[in-house]
């Protein structure tokens, strides 16, 4: 259903996955990868969005790399330049929003992604019109959020040390500090990671697909 595309990015090129819906057009979102890379499961997800209307982009923002490691993912996360990679993100929203419908574009992130998420979301205020990031805080990185242009709709796990209670208190309280719109969902005994389900020690059916009706509805809200 997708295919491999090139869009600018600051005078150079990135590089990402593209699926379309059947009909040729849509709402677009952009789908920011875990610290694994650019893998078969945010390909699956781009697919899934095709499937619901939704056109998906997701930029690899490892240039071809990919983890199947803790410690090599890990690895590739730190070695992830965040200038760059915003420049790609960047010229993935400009090059999502030339081929979508509605008001803008939504983006969509996990893990280490959902953070990335958050932060485009304040970069690009300007196209970026709903945000959902799963499982992801900042920590590492600190936008400046009186620069969102939309909504956020989280969604997060009970049993956390990436993204636990607390660092999601905290990201509610920034956000709505500056006056941002943000909602945070907690799905009981659910685990970081929980929507992945190439992840059986961690996947949770039931609170995936809640969590993916939430968020469809969400997007397709702020998207028109």
């Amino acid at each position: 259903m997708g295919e491999i595309v090139e869009f600018p990015s600051n005078g150079t090129s990135g590089q990402g996955y593209l699926a379309t819906p059947a009909s040729g057009s849509g709402p677009g979102v952009i789908v920011v990868q875990e610290w694994w890379g650019l893998v078969d499961h945010i390909k699956d997800v781009c697919d899934r969005f095709a499937a619901e209307g939704f056109v998906a982009l997701a930029p690899d923002l490892y240039r071809g790399q990919s983890a199947s490691e803790p410690d090599e993912a890990g690895k590739l996360m730190m070695q992830m330049n965040i200038d760059e990679a915003s420049k790609d993100l960047s010229g993935a929203v400009d090059f999502l929003d030339a081929r979508s419908e509605g008001d803008g574009v939504g983006v969509i992130g996990f893990c280490m992604g959902g953070a990335v998420a958050l932060y485009l979301a304040t970069k690009r205020g300007d196209k970026v019109k709903a945000t959902v990031p799963f499982y992801g805080v900042i920590g590492w990185i600190q936008p400046e959020w009186s620069g969102l242009g939309g909504p956020i709709q989280g969604h997060y796990a009970e049993q956390d040390d990436f993204a636990s209670p607390d660092a999601v208190a905290s990201l509610v309280k920034q956000v709505e500090a500056e006056g941002g719109q943000i909602e945070a969902f907690t799905y009981p005994g659910t685990e970081h990671a929980f929507f992945n389900d190439t992840r059986p020690e961690v996947h949770d059916a039931a609170a995936s697909q809640q969590a993916w009706e939430r968020s469809l509805a969400f997007l397709r809200e702020h998207l028109g």
